[in-house]
Formats: C-alpha cells, structure tokens, sequence
C-alpha cells in the first residue's frame, strides 16, 4: 500500500490536479455566475460599437453585440428578472421530478430497489449497466439529470464503490452521451426540423426522416459505454479514492441492509403499482388518436403532450409507487409523514435553487449579447474558407461544435444558429444534411460535461457535495474531462469508420449530397 501512495504521478494525475486545484480556487458557483454575468455586461458594452459584418443565418439581419449597460437594458434586466427566474428551465424540471423521488426516497422504496438491483447484478457489470440506464433516460428528455444521475451516487455508495464515480459515470452517459440512444426521442425530430430548414436552403424540395441518425445513435451507444466503463474503473473512480475522501457521518444516503419479509412485500406491491401504471400510460398513448399524441399522430414530436409530460410523469411514477411503500413498509403512519418527505426533499434542494437563480441571469444575459452567436458563427465561417477535404471537414465540424458547446448551452438554440452555416456549407461539398447533423450531434454531445454553461452543471455539483463537502466546479471538471476528452477521439474516429464502411446512418439517410442540375 506504502508502495502505491508513492508512486510517482503520471502527466494526466498533475494535469487533473492541477484543473482541480485551479477550478476550486474560483468563487462559490452562484458568485461565480453573477460575476459572469457582470463580466458580460461590460464586454457587450465595450464590443456593441464595432462592426463585425456578421449576417444572423436565423433571420438574415445583422448580427451585433447587443450593449447590456444601456438604461433600456437596466430597465429591462430589473422588469424580467422574476420571470427569467421562474422560466428558468431546469428549475421547474428538478423541483417537480425531486417532489416524487423524495417520496419514493424517504419512503424507502428507492433504497429496496437498490437492494434489489444490487442483488442481481455482478459488481463487475455496474458501471456499464448504469451507463445504459442514463443512455436510455434521454427518452424521457432531461429526467436522467434529476433520476439516473443521484442514483448514480447512491449505487455505487451502496456497494462500496465511491459515489462520486457513480455519478461521474452517470453523468458521462446522461450528457456526454446525450446523442447515443438505439430509442427514439424527442430530440430527434427536435433536431432533423433545424437540419432541413437550412438543406432547404439550397434544396427547397429536400424531405429529412426525423430517425436518419437513428443507426448511428444506437451503435454510438456501445461505444460509450465501453469508453465510459474503462474510464470510470481504471482512470476516475482510483483516483477519486485517493484525493476525494468520502465524509464521515453521510446522512439520508441509503444503506445496503437485507429486507425483511414485510418491506419485501411492500416493494413488490408499490413496484406492481408502478409498473400496471407504465402499462396504462402505454394503452393510453398507443391508439393513432390518443390524447397525448400531436395533431399528426406523432408521440416523439416536441409538440406531443406526452413529450411535454414527462417530468409529471416521473413525479407521479414515483410519488404513488413511494406511497404505497411507505404505508405497506410502516414507514408512513398518515399523509403528514409523506408532506415531511417532500418538504425533505425541497429542503435538500435550497443551494440549488439560490444556483439557479444567478446560473439563469448568466445564460439570459449571455444569450441577449450575442457574444456566444457571434463567436460561433466566425467559427464556422473560419472552417468553410479553409476548403478542406470532407473527412477533415467532418472532424472540423465536431471539433467546432464542442467548442461552440461551451458558449452555448442549449442544443437546438446552438443547432438554429449555426445549421444554416453547416448544412448548406457540406451540402454543396457533396455532403449529405444526414452525415453533417450525425457530426454535429457527436460535438454538441462530448463537451456537455465540461461547461459550466450546462444548465443542469450546478445541480451535479450539488449532488457531489452530498458525499465529499469540498466538492467545487474544479473537481467536476477534472473528474469529467477525461471522458470528454475520450469520447471526443473514439466517438469521432467511430464515426469515421462507420463512414467508411457504409453502414446507414439512419431511415431514408444518406452520405452525399448530389446538387441538382437545373
């Protein structure tokens, strides 16, 4: 053991120390955001008077920084802060999700579930099992956020392992994964409608399937999760035992213990419930006109009340299934008892939302200066002049994005903005919309868990100081850029092979591009 602790350093250790000392070092996350968002307010003032010749792709006017130090802008900052606060996206998803975990939690429902799931499943295959749980949660939109990621903690924690690699794990394959899923979602038909409002600029008459990267979603799906377990037991989880000690005395996590017959019971009667309320949500949304479809019959469209219900969803799967354990276990004596879980549940939830509050200024501001815009659409600009072949091209693209991702956080304002540069650009080098957006899905997916710009990226951080105190934004990263970095290599070179090989990327996909002849 004497021998291990002196063992000299490799050049990733210092590096990752050395991001992790240095992103400790910054202010309190929340002071951190309201000094961004100070910093943005004086560099739109000191940019807004200079001429770019930039030309907006989404409206086709001129793109300036907006100047934020103006009095209309004050005025404007003060008469919307309420709501740039409470519109806040991930707030309402987190507060709501979290009212029915914490049932299900507190109740005890969680922790014999984990009992269970411990049980069945080989300690040398929990890592990828949990990295295909979080891959699967992007169907249900942001859910893996506030579900798959916690519970990422508590597995590991509940089977010795150290939490924080749990939810590095989880984390890598809800975010830096995001566009690796073998189910469809509502990202896809999200993101194919942005793709084909910029083809149609040059091809008025081109029809994109909403699943033409469904192919290349699902296999990408293996490739992180073998990148994500390699890293997560060889490379973060030893060194997370060495410099991230767990606190003593944790509270609320819950503890590996055998069930007794009346808690086994009441497991299986709420995990019943539960799964005979997934069966109706399924007969309710199968028929062609169900209610939760969209006006055209679609289920996975951003417009179908089922895509849009799924946070309620989750708070109600969770919230009955945790009642009824709790009252069938004794963990409930009457409804007080359940309103004490969810006010818990809130409570434990209090940093996030003083987080969220300066974290959504930060982004409204940013968005409004059209500083991320400007630098993204140089960026694309600069990559078009250099004329390069198309498979250096592609690696560009995914290149571009990633860093683009770490101005602009959201995934279909970022795809609005620079799709009309990308898509035609490629377009007429041959490439096909298809191959293009399956790039820029790869880069918009492997810097997620890097950039504090992640709305959710505070929430993470939250969650790791449930086990280690001392965690900061600097300790998020360090653990989280060896995935990035990983998934950035063999995700792009996979997709290169699989380029090559000619495997289709999705329905009614294609690789090139062949410009009409008039």
């Amino acid at each position: 053991m004497t021998n291990i602790e002196k063992k000299p350093k490799t050049f990733l250790d210092r590096f990752l120390d050395f991001i992790e000392k240095a992103g400790n070092k910054l202010p309190d996350p929340a002071i951190l955001f309201l000094i961004l968002m100070l910093f943005t307010w004086v560099l739109s003032a000191l940019l807004s008077p200079i001429d770019f010749g930039a030309v907006d792709p989404r409206n086709g006017g001129e793109l300036r920084i907006q100047n934020l130090l103006t009095g209309t802008q004050f005025a404007a900052f003060f008469a919307n802060m309420t709501g740039v606060f409470i519109n806040f996206p991930p707030l309402g998803v987190v507060l709501l999700a979290m009212l029915g975990v914490g049932v299900a939690e507190h109740s005890g429902f969680i922790n014999a579930g984990l009992k269970f799931l411990l049980g069945v499943t080989p300690k040398m295959l929990l890592t990828p099992i949990l990295v295909l749980v979080a891959i699967v949660s992007h169907t249900a939109a942001d859910a893996g956020y506030v579900l798959v990621i916690p519970l990422g903690g508590v597995i590991f924690y509940a089977a010795g392992r150290h939490p924080l690699a749990g939810i590095a794990a989880a984390f890598a394959g809800v975010s830096g994964g995001f566009s690796a899923n073998f189910i469809p979602s509502s990202i896809d038909p999200l993101i194919q409608s942005f793709t084909q409002s910029a083809a149609q600029i040059i091809d008025p008459e081109i029809v994109l399937n909403p699943l033409n990267n469904i192919f290349f979603t699902g296999l990408s799906s293996l490739v992180v999760i073998a990148v994500v377990w390699f890293l997560t037991d060889r490379v973060v989880e030893p060194r997370l035992n060495k410099n991230a000690i767990v606190d003593d005395n944790l509270q609320d996590i819950p503890k590996i213990e055998v069930l007794n017959n009346r808690e086994k019971k009441a497991f299986w009667l709420a995990f019943g419930i539960m799964f005979l309320c997934v069966i109706g949500l399924f007969f309710w949304a199968y028929p062609q006109n169900s209610a939760l479809r969209d006006a055209t019959g679609e289920i996975t469209s951003r417009d179908a009340p089922l895509m849009k219900s799924i946070v309620p969803l989750i708070f109600i799967l969770f919230w009955i299934p945790g009642l009824i354990y709790g009252f069938a276990a004794g963990t409930y004596k009457n409804m007080k008892d359940m309103v004490a879980s969810m006010s818990k549940a809130m409570g434990s939830m209090a940093y996030y939302i003083v987080m969220a509050f300066f974290c959504a200024l930060f982004i409204d501001a940013f968005g409004k200066s059209n500083i991320g815009a400007l630098t993204a659409l140089k960026g694309a600009n600069f990559l078009q002049s250099l004329n390069l072949p198309s498979q250096i091209t592609i690696v560009g693209i995914v290149i571009l994005t990633s860093l683009v991702n770490l101005l602009v956080g959201s995934a279909s304002a970022k795809w609005a903005l620079i799709s009309p540069i990308f898509v035609p650009m490629l377009m007429q080098l041959g490439i096909s919309p298809d191959l293009t957006q399956a790039a820029y899905r790869v880069g918009d997916s492997v810097s997620n868990i890097i950039t504090p710009l992640l709305p959710y990226f505070p929430l993470i951080v939250v969650f790791c100081q449930r086990y280690v105190k001392s965690t900061g934004i600097g300790t998020l990263v360090s653990m989280m850029i060896p995935y990035s970095l990983m998934l950035l290599v063999t995700w792009t070179l996979f997709l290169l092979i699989y380029w090559t090989l000619g495997i289709p990327l999705g329905l009614q996909s294609t690789y090139e591009y062949v410009m009409a002849v008039p």
